[in-house]
């Protein structure tokens, strides 16, 4: 029985059926309130890591054999003792701008309300829709939608991916296009986390893992890495690999306005340190 640790949402739970269901062995879900999930703060003020850590250590207790995270929650410094085993195929990794009316970017005004609690979502639609209010937003995907319906927000952010996995439906048009809206680096994207003395990480490697979608993220990570590692960022980047050719662009909000960048390349730290460079941001590596 392998017994498979993931945090207790609803969103949480289905992308660990995913991975159960992919390794086709008797497992057991094991829910884990971790410090994001307790806490009503902020998510800048409870630091990186705030969805993982307390996975993190019911594995190295040996109390779970598989951590299932969403990738994008995992902080870029991996621990000697733990490994990212597979990167299974991503999902859609596209935005959805969620709206009353649901009519997308279209439907949104100055004074409109967003709720979004990604400093990156924030400066891109303020880019986008000059005027527009940004609020911070927690709760799981149900409760911002609702929070939407109820007029406690005209519109709020989502992950593409999450609503997916959800059966949760939303049209073309609601959804932001990932080349002048990249996602957060990993985004749609799991990582599979193992103790790397697991004795089964080989097996779970040849099963989950895909190879061009970790090959992307890869350089997605290693931008945000580069650019500061932090989700205080407002840093969207999204790659793509295909027979052995990463295609990457990213855009990366200041007080100046949104820069973008595009690199190609086989190598995801090449790729990823020349957009680094072509936005600005490199330093600290």
């Amino acid at each position: 029985m392998i017994r498979i640790g993931t945090r207790g949402s609803a969103l949480a739970l289905a992308q660990a059926r995913i991975v159960a269901d992919a390794l086709g062995v008797p497992s057991e879900l094991c829910a884990i309130a971790t410090a994001g999930d307790r806490s009503g703060r902020p998510l800048q003020e409870l630091g990186d890591g705030v969805f993982v850590t307390a996975i993190e250590e019911t594995l190295r207790r040996r109390e779970i054999d598989i951590a299932v995270h969403s990738l994008k929650d995992l902080p870029t410094a991996e621990p000697d003792d733990l490994v990212i085993a597979a990167v299974p195929a991503r999902e859609d990794a596209r935005d959805v701008i969620v709206t009353r009316d649901r009519q997308g970017l279209g439907g949104l005004r100055a004074g409109h309300r967003v709720g979004t609690s990604s400093p990156r979502r924030d400066a891109f639609l303020r880019a986008l829709v000059p005027g527009v209010e940004c609020a911070a937003i927690r709760g799981n995907v149900d409760t911002r939608l609702r929070k939407v319906r109820d007029g406690e927000f005209d519109a709020t952010v989502l992950a593409a991916a999450g609503l997916r996995r959800l059966g949760i439906a939303f049209a073309d048009a609601e959804a932001m296009p990932l080349d002048t809206w990249p996602p957060a680096p990993g985004q749609g994207a799991l990582a599979v986390q193992m103790r790397s003395d697991h004795p089964l990480l080989a097996r779970v490697r040849e099963a989950l893992d895909d190879a061009p979608t970790r090959a992307a993220v890869e350089v997605e990570r290693e931008v945000l890495r580069l650019a500061g590692a932090t989700c205080a960022v407002a840093l969207g980047v999204y790659a793509r690999s295909a027979d052995g050719v990463i295609v990457a662009h990213a855009a990366l909000a200041t007080d100046d306005g949104i820069t973008r960048a595009e690199a190609a390349g086989r190598v995801p730290g090449d790729v990823a340190r020349a957009l680094v460079a072509s936005l600005g941001a490199l330093a600290r590596a």
